[in-house]
């Protein structure tokens, strides 16, 4: 191997080792405290808004410590931060209006971690950072790019990242307006982007991830970054997301959620079926 190849290759592996260890001391830094504060207010549900904020937070970070501020990545830190203020607001202003009472999934967990509930809170949190400096993957990649120009991949990133965090502002606000109804209580939001998914605010956050991994493909090795949509893919609809968000609408709504599940698309937005007889 070329010994100045060799050299760029080290110092990229470097490079990418240091972006990665910072943000990690970032994001549990700022977990630890977060974790301290759902103690004190007896609410673990602020990591929530924590989450989403934090990679607003990481995203300027990686640019300045990158040292090269060039269009791609300023473009790329304008989209996450946009993307991270908007849903971290939307989550505290809905944190803060059902407190002191928990969201459902956390109260679902201190029934199952109880007797050590914040202990494993604690491990929670922490890997809640873990998982903030997994999937900026994509912005560490496109930090460490030094070339200036945008390309086909960026555009074509920053267009459907448009389209996705307005669908996703849309159908939280669906929602929201949804429940401000007088006969909405016990009924399954079916309006708007909701007719046609179950949480297509789920759908469209995915599609953030997507349109940031499109971007990051026009980088050496961007093809990593998909990896993210993929994490976030079996999160959403296998793990933490859908499953939990459905057990807590079958406890609360029943059988009529239960109806709107066999019509409705559980993910991605398609036209809904006949309900079964």
């Amino acid at each position: 191997m070329n010994r100045h190849v060799g050299a760029g290759i080290q110092g990229g592996m470097w490079d990418a080792l240091r972006l990665v260890l910072m943000a990690l001391v970032v994001a549990s830094g700022v977990m630890t405290l977060t974790w301290v504060l759902a103690r004190r207010v007896d609410n673990a549900s602020v990591v929530d808004a924590v989450w989403a904020g934090l990679f607003g937070v990481l995203a300027p970070l990686l640019v300045w410590a990158g040292g090269a501020w060039t269009p791609r990545q300023l473009i790329l830190c304008a989209m996450v931060m946009a993307w991270s203020f908007r849903l971290a607001s939307h989550l505290a202003v809905r944190i803060a209006s059902h407190h002191p009472v928990e969201d459902g999934r956390y109260i679902q967990l201190r029934a199952e971690w109880a007797p050590n509930v914040w202990r494993r809170f604690f491990i929670f949190f922490q890997n809640q950072a873990l998982s903030v400096v997994v999937l900026s993957t994509p912005m560490i990649l496109v930090t460490l790019n030094p070339d200036p120009n945008v390309g086909g991949w960026e555009w074509a990133g920053l267009g459907l990242f448009v389209l996705a965090l307005w669908g996703e502002a849309a159908s939280d606000a669906q929602l929201r307006r949804f429940k401000r109804r007088t006969d909405a209580k016990g009924r399954a939001c079916d309006v708007g982007w909701w007719r046609y998914s179950r949480h297509p605010n789920y759908f469209f956050e995915w599609m953030v991830w997507v349109a940031v991994a499109v971007f990051a493909s026009g980088s050496p090795w961007g093809f990593v970054a998909w990896a993210c949509p993929a994490v976030m893919f079996y999160l959403v609809v296998y793990v933490t997301g859908i499953p939990l968000t459905e057990q807590q609408a079958l406890r609360s709504r029943g059988e009529t959620y239960r109806r709107y599940q066999q019509t409705v698309s559980a993910f991605v937005p398609w036209f809904p079926k006949s309900p079964a007889r």
